[in-house]
Parts: C-alpha cells; sequence; structure tokens
C-alpha cells in the first residue's frame, strides 16, 4: 500500500498530526524520516486496535523480523537505527522475553522501588531548593532543564550505580538518541560512546560491587545458567537508562504545563492528596504522553486491522499520542484534560507480556515530585512572555523548554 503520510521528524504538532492519522484508520501507512517511501511503516492510531496488537501473538517485538530490514533497504547509519535494532527484553520474543525480562524483574522489584522513596524525597528537595539559583536575568527558570531532567536522572543513575561525573554525557547520548535531527555520523558515534560508557561501567562494577541495578545484574548473570551475554546485558542497561529517564523527563515536564495551562485541574490538585496526584500522572499520561510513537512490532503472518491488510514484516509504531485522545474509547470529552474523570486505562506502559517493568518507579517518582513542586512553589506559573517549542523528535513529546516564575 502506498504511502499517505510522512511522520513530521521534529515533532511540530504531535497531537495535530495524530488527530489526522487517527482520522484516517486504525493503522495508516506512513514514510519514516530519511527512508524511502517504499519501505512503509503503520502507525496504529486508535485504542482499541493499539490494545490488541500489544497482545497478539503473531506480532513480533524482534527487529531481525523486519522485512525491509532483512531485504537491505535499512542502511547501517540510518540515524534512526539506534531506536529500533537493540537486543534487550523491549526486542524480544517468547522465551527469550520471558529469560531476560526475568533476569530484570528479580533484581529490579516493587520492593527495591519502595525502598528508594527516602532517597527520591531527598533528590526531590535538592532540586526545589536549588530552582531559585537557576533564574535567569528576568526571573525564569526552565523547569525542563532544572527539575524535570535532574530528578529521574540522578534516581536512575543511582538506581544502575552510574558514576555522578559520568551523567551529562549520558544525558547527551540519551537525548541523541530521542532526536530525530541528528546525522548519521552523530547517530554512529552515539551508538559507539554508549556502547564504550556501558562497557566501562560494568568493569567498574565488576572491580567496585555496590547496591545497584548493574551490580545485581552482573551478579545474576554469574549465577543463572542462561544468564545475560555482554551484548544483552548493555543493550540491557540502556534501555534502563532511556526509559527510566527521558519518558519520566516528559512525563514531568508535559504534567506541569497541563496543569498550569488547566488552573481549574491545578486547583484540584493542590488541595488533594498523593491519590490525587497520582491521577495527575495518569491523565498526562493518556492525555499528553512523554513518548508519542515507538517501535512495538513486526507482524509474523499478514495482520488485518480495521478495513487494512499489513503485510508480513513491515514496521508497526505504536501512537500513544493519536490513542490517548481516541474518541470512541474516551468519548466526546478525549481531548480535555480531567483529573476527575472516570477513564479507561491509558496505554502508555504498553500491554500484554510488554507491560513496562520500569511502570512502579515512574509512579512512585512522578506523583512525589509534582507534589512537592507545587507545594514549594504554589504560585508557580508559566513565563507568558516566552514560547513553549517541542523537542525536535517524532518519538519523545516534551518541550524543548519550560520557561516559569516561581512567584508572582
Amino acid at each position: 500500500m502506498s504511502v499517505q503520510f510522512r511522520l513530521d521528524p521534529f515533532g511540530s504538532d504531535h497531537h495535530g498530526e495524530a488527530a489526522r492519522l487517527r482520522e484516517a484508520g486504525a493503522a495508516v501507512p506512513v514514510g519514516l524520516p530519511g527512508l524511502p517511501d517504499e519501505v512503509t511503516a503503520w502507525v496504529i492510531t486508535r485504542y482499541e486496535a493499539l490494545h490488541g496488537v500489544f497482545r497478539n501473538p503473531a506480532v513480533s517485538k524482534n527487529w531481525r523480523n523486519w522485512a525491509a530490514h532483512q531485504q537491505g533497504r535499512i542502511p547501517a547509519d540510518w540515524p534512526l537505527l539506534g531506536m529500533f535494532a537493540v537486543d534487550n527484553m523491549f526486542t524480544a520474543d517468547g522465551a527469550e522475553h520471558r529469560r531476560l525480562r526475568g533476569l530484570i524483574s528479580g533484581v529490579f522489584t516493587r520492593g527495591r522501588v519502595e525502598a528508594l522513596r527516602p532517597r527520591i524525597q531527598e533528590i526531590i528537595e535538592e532540586v526545589l531548593a536549588a530552582l531559585p539559583e537557576h533564574a535567569d536575568a528576568d526571573g525564569v527558570v526552565d523547569l525542563r532543564q532544572h527539575f524535570a531532567y535532574p530528578i529521574p536522572m540522578q534516581v536512575v543513575c543511582e538506581l544502575l550505580g552510574v558514576p555522578a561525573d559520568w551523567r551529562p554525557e549520558l544525558r547527551e547520548l540519551v537525548d541523541s538518541l530521542f532526536r530525530t535531527d541528528t546525522t548519521p555520523e552523530e547517530a554512529v558515534r552515539t551508538q559507539q560512546r554508549r556502547h564504550q560508557m556501558l562497557a566501562e561501567l560494568l568493569e567498574l562494577r565488576t572491580k567496585e560491587p555496590a547496591e545497584d541495578l548493574t551490580t545485581a545484574l552482573l551478579e545474576a548473570r554469574r549465577n543463572t545458567p542462561d544468564a545475560l551475554s555482554h551484548e544483552e546485558l548493555t543493550d540491557t542497561l540502556w534501555l534502563l537508562c532511556t526509559a527510566g529517564h527521558e519518558t519520566t523527563l516528559g512525563l514531568l515536564a508535559n504534567a506541569v504545563h497541563a496543569l498550569l495551562t488547566h488552573p481549574d485541574q491545578k486547583e484540584i490538585a493542590v488541595r488533594g492528596d498523593a491519590d490525587t496526584w497520582s491521577a495527575v500522572v495518569n491523565e498526562t499520561l493518556r492525555w499528553d504522553p512523554p513518548i508519542t510513537n515507538l517501535s512495538c512490532g513486526y507482524p509474523t503472518r499478514p495482520l488485518t486491522i480495521g478495513d487494512v491488510t499489513i503485510p508480513t514484516g513491515d514496521a508497526l509504531l505504536a501512537s500513544y499520542t493519536a490513542a490517548g485522545r481516541d474518541p470512541a474509547e474516551y468519548g466526546p470529552t478525549a481531548d480535555r484534560f480531567d483529573i476527575t474523570a472516570d477513564r479507561s486505562p491509558h496505554l502508555s506502559f504498553g500491554g500484554g507480556p510488554h507491560y513496562c517493568l520500569g511502570a512502579p518507579l515512574a509512579t512512585v517518582e512522578a506523583p512525589m515530585a509534582l507534589q512537592a513542586l507545587f507545594t514549594r512553589y504554589p504560585e508557580l506559573h508559566l513565563a507568558e512572555d516566552r514560547k513553549v517549542e517541542p523537542v525536535p523528535s517524532l518519538f519523545t513529546n516534551s518541550a524543548r523548554v519550560l520557561p516559569v516564575r516561581l512567584e508572582r
């Protein structure tokens, strides 16, 4: 089938693009930036269809089943290849997926996350106390850079045992992965450097074990017969770095922006309790998810969705942005940000066997951070004279800069 849309590599209008795609169908053929039109990908746009894809055993997560890749039509230096071609539990199927996920879930437990609460609270308070120091000459603070970024970055790095002086470079590598304005040369450098950095982390934690997930994974590798290979281990650490940081960064930024542009919802939130802030997080994940599009598999046989049949091996992309505002699921108020609404669960953590393993961490960390922010700075408001522009990415959905004033 011919390509109907070419996805905007700069993410200039995520929700407008998502609405147009959803209107065009439940599964829409699209072109990917940097690839010829004959390489067709399919965006899954509607809630019911995406829910079904997540649970369909005929949809493989393994990128080696991508027909265009098998046929040599995906260049090795394609800048977006790092978002598809990795070897970890995100891209594994069946028994292989259960093996990889089992090794991670054995050390990434709810108990370990709960035990982090006191340290997460300390990190949040340290970041919030420092916010006034980051105001520019006009009294404006970039809340993305100085709130949404440092909290999840410090949490995930402490969880993984990444040394403090490595973290700025790690952030640059993660940022380069999700952006779609990188050059092929930059993409290759990112992949080379992230492999090198993670190998150095493994070497460090082999010599100097600590109370962190990297050490625990190395221990599992030594003690478990079907342990991770070196490549699987480095790609798993990369998955934890990216998913544990980039998504929560965007979630925090989007939640703050949503509340500041919906003062009625902000008032409900600040008068509420911890459960209310969890509702803020869940509604943000539905209404303005931090990841707008993401690879979600390759059919191992022709796949019919709605009135179209997707050929075997074509790439599928989940549009969390489109599905999150699907009026067929959420009704005529699907476009409304409402933390009090009784809605279907969002799909931003995926579903089925690949449901996000980091969901417990995000749903602990984000409500704590948001409640603390608005408690300490109740007069927080957007800097009306500054524009809020998106990160240039077809994957990430958040503001490049989130300019706020802490007081009126």
